[in-house]
């Protein structure tokens, strides 16, 4: 059992479609795998908030039924998944993270559930992230951080480090993630696995709970190239449900994840972005991803040097677009049709008993966020912050328009330092800036996709690689040439 829990999703598909394997086996495996490391006296990974036993062993069953019946698998049936807590599932638990929602129970699936159920994929559970989706470490979650499989006493990125987090430490070969300036490709980067942002509006939104409605994107992680693309593809495509959702073919990510891993890139013209460099980016960092670049070269890659100015102001405007939708969107956290309810004794007015609720229910960096961004919409300010940080979007999206008419993919590291100690950084500042080099594509709403390259100081380093808007299959083309090159550092048991 245990060597199927170190099998690829698509080994895992072939053997139980060949019946090899069961399902059933697969599934348990795994959640035998999680109940060995995600808890314990010492807290364990704390990957997951709610292991759905039974409904995984019972969706296992029933891929297993179908095999039997001669029906056809799809290409990721009976491969385990491990879902995160901001994505709506009928009868499971959804927090988001928060005590505010501790307990809701939804009535209907996301968009992305129902896809990944039709797929035949068995999910496993819900994980943990920072609340809300507004943190860099999974240590803003209300149910305590998830760590570090690398190192347990290091942070898995955020804001999806409990679906980093289980895929790097086995107990999951799957797992889906949220990215509204970077909580993808960075808790891929620091958990050595590979995480893909996909363009706005790829993927559904339906059933996300939502932070940043225009920026939060939902994606794959996996533990490698071809596997992400898999998952890429069975939640993609146009959703009628989601009014920002793209009516455009899916990209062909497995096609160009295939091709890629031939491990040639003649052609190609890779640019390094001269701003995603350089001050504030570990020295360890910035080796492994010159190490990186050198690599693509050996490929036939062209390497050009671009500049785009306007990237040193995304972590600025990110910062204030963000928080202010985050503060009009959660303003329906408000005690009345769901979630946690306090002050409710009679003795309190509905504004006594919303107010308590919020202040009860919110964490210290949602509370955080709401004001600022409520600061940023009031009277006299709107233009002066929200409206300014809006036109230095529009110069980051043309920055991007300009590089992509020189080459095909940008390069950057994912994140300037490898994961840094549970509770060592408190000042909030000093947590932005690790959305230094994923910001920019998240502004501009280009795919973007972080693979692991290599070590700093025992820890992982992420290579970021960027493609123009639609053309997902090119980051996964250049991530699978440079992961057959480059293997990928040995995820620890």
């Amino acid at each position: 059992m245990t060597d199927l829990i170190r099998l690829t999703a698509a080994e895992t598909a072939a053997k139980v479609a060949t019946g090899e394997v069961s399902a059933v086996e697969v599934a348990q495996a795994h959640l035998d795998r999680i109940a060995e490391v995600d808890g314990g006296e010492h807290g364990g990974v704390h990957a997951f908030l709610h292991v759905d036993t039974d409904g995984a062993l019972a969706a296992a069953k029933a891929i297993d039924g179908k095999r039997a019946a001669g029906e056809e698998l799809g290409p990721l049936a009976g491969v385990p998944l491990a879902m995160k807590d901001v994505v709506v599932t009928r009868g499971l638990p959804t927090t988001s993270g928060s005590k505010i929602l501790q307990g809701w129970i939804p009535p209907y699936d996301a968009t992305i559930t129902t896809r990944i159920k039709d797929a035949g994929i068995v999910m496993l559970g819900k994980t943990n992230m920072d609340e809300f989706a507004m943190g860099s470490s999974t240590e803003n979650s209300a149910y305590g951080p998830t760590r570090n499989p690398w190192d347990q006493t290091k942070i898995p990125g955020g804001s999806s480090g409990g679906s980093s987090a289980a895929v790097a430490a086995f107990e999951a070969p799957l797992s889906i993630g949220t990215d509204t300036g970077g909580s993808i490709r960075q808790p891929a980067a620091v958990t050595g696995i590979v995480g893909h942002k996909p363009t706005y509006g790829a993927v559904s939104r339906y059933g996300l709970i939502a932070f940043s409605s225009s920026l939060d994107q939902a994606g794959p992680f996996a533990r490698t190239v071809l596997d992400t693309a898999l998952l890429y593809e069975a939640i993609a495509g146009h959703d009628p449900l989601d009014s920002t959702s793209l009516d455009v073919p899916v990209a062909p990510v497995v096609a160009a994840a295939r091709e890629g891993a031939n491990g040639d890139l003649a052609g190609v013209k890779v640019g390094v972005i001269r701003e995603l460099g350089g001050e504030g980016y570990e020295p360890g960092v910035t080796a492994a991803f010159e190490a990186a670049v050198a690599t693509l070269k050996g490929l036939g890659a062209e390497i050009v040097e671009v500049s785009c100015h306007s990237f040193d102001y995304a972590l600025a405007a990110y910062y204030l677009i963000a928080p202010s939708e985050c503060s009009s969107n959660l303003a329906r956290f408000d005690a009345v049709r769901y979630g946690l309810r306090v002050g409710d004794d009679g003795n309190n007015s509905l504004e006594d008993v919303m107010s308590l609720t919020r202040e009860a229910g919110f964490g210290p960096e949602v509370k955080r966020r709401i004001m600022i961004g409520t600061y940023a919409l009031s009277s006299g300010y709107y233009d002066a912050y929200y409206g300014q940080a809006q036109k230095v979007r529009r110069l980051i999206a043309d920055d991007f328009n300009k590089a992509f008419a020189q080459v095909d993919v940008l390069v950057s590291p994912t994140a300037p330092t490898v994961a840094f100690g549970i509770g060592e950084v408190l000042d909030p500042l000093t947590m932005y800036k690790n959305d230094l080099a994923t910001l920019p594509a998240s502004l501009a709403g280009v795919p973007a996709i972080s693979v692991p390259a290599g070590l700093s100081e025992g820890l992982p380093v992420g290579l970021q690689i960027i493609a123009p808007t639609l053309q997902d299959d090119r980051c996964f083309k250049v991530a699978a040439a440079f992961e057959s090159a480059s293997p990928f550092p040995e995820i620890p048991s």
